[in-house]
């Protein structure tokens, strides 16, 4: 499954925080369409790096189906950000 919608948390201690949704499965529109030059171009970058094209789409599409459920928690000087990928 490909995730859908990534949330962006950012928290400071004098500002009240807010949580941006981005809704990612409207990346995949301009992806469908743009996907023959995305194919060509991956093509000669992996042959020009002697790496097996359907190896590497398969990896990529791998890593994008993996992505949901990630929580990525970061805190800097009681800064603290957070993404979550659903």
């Amino acid at each position: 499954m490909t995730p859908n919608v990534a949330v962006i948390g950012i928290q400071t201690p004098g500002w009240r925080g807010f949580r941006l949704w981005i809704p990612l499965f409207l990346l995949w529109i301009p992806l469908v369409l743009l996907s023959p030059l995305i194919f060509l171009v991956v093509l000669g970058v992996c042959l020009a790096g002697r790496v097996n094209p359907w190896r590497a789409i398969a990896a990529f599409w791998a890593i994008s189906c993996s992505l949901p459920g990630t929580h990525i928690h970061v805190s800097a000087q009681k800064t603290q950000i957070l993404v979550r990928v659903l």
